[in-house]
């Protein structure tokens, strides 16, 4: 567990002086829309969950427009396994059978979208609960998933979607009415069907659609490492392309960094994968000057 940090020993003046550090950042982003994707400890840690919901609120209180966007996979799983159930994975994405979707609606929409809203309710902000489905916004099929080192064959993974559009209008709206959005990657298909989407994929797409300055992907390590666990701090497409060549990058890092490239080459201005497992995380890297965990660069 992550203990509280204890400022209570840091003087007045220095905390006045913290405070007018953050002003040219407040300043810059104000009106502004961040996209944020929360998962992994940040998401189970008691402690991080605070801080993770604390940010959220202040961003919007200093006027900044924060999007949460929500994971949910070790809860998913532990639900499979009191069910008798194994979880299955092909290239970093849950095979997700009829049953399983049926659990991962119960969760994703049900028990850990609502604690995410209670805790930012709790900490002084407005949030509000959406799946896909609420106001059409997110229209998917089914995801046709060819393999990595044979394109001509394909995995059948399920209800799991691919994107076909997403319309905004419901998180603009409540942003208007300085609600906070938290959505459930959860879509519908033409028959009204519905799709369990990668929430990393989700978040890079509604902050491509809603013209997002930042995009931020809160996950268990720092950043993306190296073959020598080193962080590096910029990654371009090229240096990609080599590190998901040499397995560097597999599993469910490959939708993650896929989507931050994709949210780069459509016009969100930053893109930062980081460590959510620092208390504060989304201030540090919002606030302040350092560098903080991996940025994606569209070239």
């Amino acid at each position: 567990m992550t203990e509280p940090t204890d400022i209570t020993s840091i003087a007045p003046r220095d905390k006045a002086e913290i405070l007018a550090q953050a002003l040219p950042y407040i300043r810059k982003y104000h009106g502004k829309t961040m996209v944020i994707k929360y998962g992994g400890n940040a998401m189970t840690d008691p402690a991080l969950q605070q801080d993770f919901a604390e940010d959220v609120v202040l961003l919007k209180l200093v006027g900044i427009n924060p999007v949460v966007v929500h994971g949910g996979g070790p809860q998913i799983e532990t639900l499979l396994k009191r069910l008798g159930k194994q979880g299955q994975f092909i290239q970093g994405m849950r095979v997700t059978d009829p049953e399983t979707m049926e659990v991962v609606e119960w969760v994703l929409a049900g028990e850990v979208q609502q604690d995410i809203v209670g805790l930012i309710n709790q900490a002084g902000g407005k949030a509000v609960g959406l799946t896909g489905r609420d106001g059409a916004m997110i229209r998917a099929q089914k995801l046709r998933m060819t393999d990595q080192k044979d394109p001509k064959l394909e995995h059948d993974v399920g209800q799991v979607g691919d994107i076909v559009s997403i319309d905004p209008s419901v998180v603009k709206a409540l942003q208007d009415d300085q609600f906070i959005p938290v959505v459930s990657p959860i879509g519908f298909g033409e028959q009204n069907e519905s799709y369990n989407i990668n929430a990393d994929v989700v978040a890079a797409k509604l902050a491509t659609v809603l013209q997002a300055e930042k995009l931020l992907m809160l996950t268990n390590i720092r950043g993306v490492l190296d073959k020598d666990m080193r962080l590096l701090t910029e990654l371009t497409p090229r240096q990609i392309d080599d590190l998901v060549a040499d397995g560097t990058i597999s599993g469910g890092m490959i939708p993650k960094i896929a989507g931050a490239l994709d949210a780069a080459k459509s016009g969100v201005n930053a893109v930062h994968i980081i460590d959510g497992r620092v208390p504060h995380a989304l201030l540090l890297e919002v606030l302040g000057n350092e560098p903080f965990g991996t940025m994606i660069r569209s070239h």
